[in-house]
């Protein structure tokens, strides 16, 4: 059923979607880029005062640190969460606005953040909250979170079946 649909030329959204995730992976990688060229391992910069400061951290880990020294399992999980995402992708015949968003910026983060996996080893966060204790994080990183509120708002806008 997947390998016949594969086979079919992507419709207008598929393609959209595919689109905004290279697009997504090409501004990650370009601000990660820049990160590793003007900042320094932990140093501070300040970028909104009282809001946002820039701090370069490389993490080996997962969201908050989680499976830390995981770089090749975590980069395992991110190729086929890009691949299976893909998949499932082209094999959707119909999308809505908020699931194709949403899967867009899944995949150009689960893309975003493999790159840095499987080329330095480890993920280039340089983003820091001041006011809250958030951990350091990168475009990948508001793409995947943004994908979660599409999906969010997906599931909210569809019509309830009555039991």
């Amino acid at each position: 059923m997947i390998l016949s649909t594969l086979w079919r030329r992507p419709n207008r959204r598929q393609l959209l979607c595919l689109g905004l995730a290279a697009l997504l992976v090409i501004l990650d990688q370009l601000s990660k880029h820049w990160a590793l060229k003007q900042l320094a391992a932990g140093q501070v910069d300040t970028l909104i005062p009282g809001i946002l400061q820039l701090r370069l951290v490389f993490n080996t880990g997962a969201a908050f640190s989680l499976f830390t020294g995981s770089t090749v399992a975590l980069g395992l999980v991110s190729l086929l969460v890009a691949l299976g995402l893909v998949l499932w992708l082209l094999a959707q015949p119909r999308m809505g606005v908020w699931q194709a968003s949403g899967c867009a910026c899944l995949l150009g983060g689960a893309i975003g953040n493999g790159v840095d996996r499987w080329r330095l080893g480890a993920v280039v966060d340089f983003l820091e909250f001041v006011p809250v204790s958030f951990p350091v994080f990168n475009l990948a990183d508001v793409a995947i979170n943004v994908a979660v509120a599409c999906f969010l708002l997906d599931l909210l806008g569809r019509p309830r079946s009555v039991a």
